[in-house]
């Protein structure tokens, strides 16, 4: 990936037309020829839009813009307002593909409102969360987007979130909340998911149904786990839960093999991923799906509707969310006034082939 520098026109050595260059703030160079036969130009007409002088036709001059910004190089003037509109994204591993999902609509969201978004994901054994904000903060970036971060997890100190409030950094904040501390937030409602995924199943005669689910100190996977227990006990229905140590595909077939040994015909998991487990587990078991057991996800991640079979699951609106994060957050740094600080949206059930009545 090409670094993106400075410009400062001069020439090199003896001066002539070969060893002009333009000389970057880092000091690299590069030669005007370069830049001006990527730009089908003369290497004057290079140096006169490098030094912003007048009388250059318009698309002579985006045509040279374009040469310098392919081969890696801005004006200064061009680094200061991309800086000024630099907003972070800092997201948990992109293996899971529903955090690709809101990386992608957050990035747009944020491109259509004018920002230039800087994407940090966690990836295990990486740097955390609290290092990539450094860089961040040292790049100089208008404000942070946390998806699903340590705000998530209600045994992570608070204090580092409200220390960026002290610095006067907008933050959006989603899939998890700090009541105290002021920042946006924005949010899928996963206790509702709970309770519709329950009411689904039950609507096709099932009476034992499983809960797989992450760690419980992740608020979402609380509150999806609280609506669940919620829909059981109205229904008057025995629990029946698995706490799996992650979200993975792995982990969900561990903890649903155990609940299908325990006779569930149901299973509803914290994530699509974990219900992707599921489904192997079934298989492994000698039992087909739906024929013999059900499974729900959550997310509604890219390309469930075409696994086999493919995935009954509990959406998140991600686009709505995501766009609504960033609408936030230029509020806040346009310093606009924001009526409300937290918004939540419901999930939808998605129904699609991974559930069927009762066996």
């Amino acid at each position: 990936m090409s670094s993106r520098r400075g410009l400062h026109p001069s020439s090199g050595g003896s001066g002539t037309g070969s060893r002009k260059t333009v000389t970057t703030a880092d000091g690299g160079t590069t030669r005007l020829a370069d830049v001006a036969r990527q730009a089908g130009v003369s290497e004057s007409t290079v140096s006169r839009v490098v030094n912003n002088k007048p009388g250059i036709n318009p698309a002579t001059r985006l045509a040279v813009t374009a040469a310098l910004e392919a081969l890696g190089y801005q004006s200064q003037e061009h680094l200061r307002e991309r800086q000024d509109r630099l907003i972070g994204m800092i997201t948990p591993e992109l293996e899971n593909p529903i955090f690709s999902l809101f990386a992608r609509a957050i990035g747009a969201a944020l491109i259509q409102q004018g920002y230039t978004p800087a994407l940090h994901t966690l990836a295990p054994g990486g740097p955390g969360e609290d290092s990539h904000v450094k860089t961040l903060l040292q790049q100089g970036a208008s404000g942070i987007i946390f998806v699903s971060g340590l705000h998530a997890d209600a045994t992570e100190d608070r204090d580092r979130y409200r220390d960026l409030v002290g610095r006067s950094l907008p933050m959006a904040l989603m899939n998890g909340d700090l009541p105290d501390v002021e920042a946006s937030f924005v949010s899928c409602d996963t206790r509702a998911a709970g309770r519709l995924a329950v009411s689904h199943l039950t609507s096709l005669g099932h009476r034992r149904i499983g809960m797989v689910i992450g760690p419980e100190r992740y608020l979402p996977a609380r509150g999806a786990l609280d609506g669940y227990l919620e829909a059981m006990r109205t229904a008057g229905l025995r629990e029946m839960v698995e706490v799996a140590p992650w979200f993975t595909a792995e982990d969900g077939q561990v903890a649903a093999a155990r609940l299908m040994a325990d006779g569930a015909t149901a299973v509803v998991c914290g994530s699509d991923l974990m219900a992707l487990g599921a489904v192997r587990a079934a298989r492994a078991g000698g039992l087909s799906v739906p024929e013999d057991i059900s499974v729900i996800g959550f997310d509604d991640s890219p390309l469930m509707s075409f696994t086999d079979p493919p995935l009954t699951t509990l959406r998140q609106p991600v686009a709505a969310m995501s766009a609504t994060a960033v609408q936030m957050l230029a509020q806040v740094i346009d310093g606009r006034p924001l009526r409300n600080r937290r918004s939540t949206f419901g999930p939808t059930l998605v129904v699609r082939g991974s559930t069927g009545t009762r066996p």
